[in-house]
């Protein structure tokens, strides 16, 4: 039984970890969909920051959740590339859509996501077509988040509709202290 034991322990002493090499046509929609993600957390902290600075505070913090999860979700595409011993684009952005007014606001962000599900729908595609289940689970994870964050646009533009503009503006402020 030791000499057994000891075999094992030598087999995985020496086993050399083999380099996991990537997909390469995956690994460059890793790195798009990488600057889609830097692209709109650079555009969620200005809108986020315009936001504060006109006084619509929950709009600020929802906004800024949003920049938030785009940042884990550009962490886990740079981790996923590194992994396949890709080089993560880092220096890539996507033109910034900034807005005047907080419905252009809105509407520049969720535009964004629009796009950003439908690249990520056709990520998981090539990541099943090339039998890559981790790379299909993370982009899935992602994607729900985004979908998410069209749902939440889509909120937004539904009560700017329902209850006007003013009153929609209204409601992203802080109540005064009493």
């Amino acid at each position: 039984m030791s000499n057994l034991l000891d075999q094992k322990s030598l087999i995985k002493l020496t086993k050399k970890r083999l380099p996991m090499k990537g997909n390469k046509d995956l690994i460059t929609v890793l790195n798009s969909l990488l600057a889609d993600e830097l692209t709109v957390i650079n555009q969620y902290m200005v809108h986020s920051e315009m936001c504060e600075n006109w006084g619509y505070s929950k709009l600020h913090m929802a906004i800024r959740k949003q920049a938030m999860d785009e940042m884990h979700h550009a962490e886990w595409l740079i981790e996923r590339i590194i992994f396949f011993e890709g080089a993560p684009t880092v220096s890539k952005l996507n033109p910034i859509k900034i807005g005047k007014t907080v419905s252009e606001i809105i509407n520049n962000d969720n535009d964004d996501e629009l796009e950003t599900v439908h690249a990520y729908n056709e990520g998981i595609k090539l990541a099943l077509e090339v039998k890559d289940q981790g790379s299909v689970d993370l982009l899935t994870k992602i994607l729900k988040m985004e979908e998410d964050h069209v749902d939440w646009a889509e909120m937004q533009r539904a009560q700017i509709d329902q209850m006007g503009m003013e009153n929609y503006l209204v409601n992203q402020t802080e109540s005064p202290i009493k």
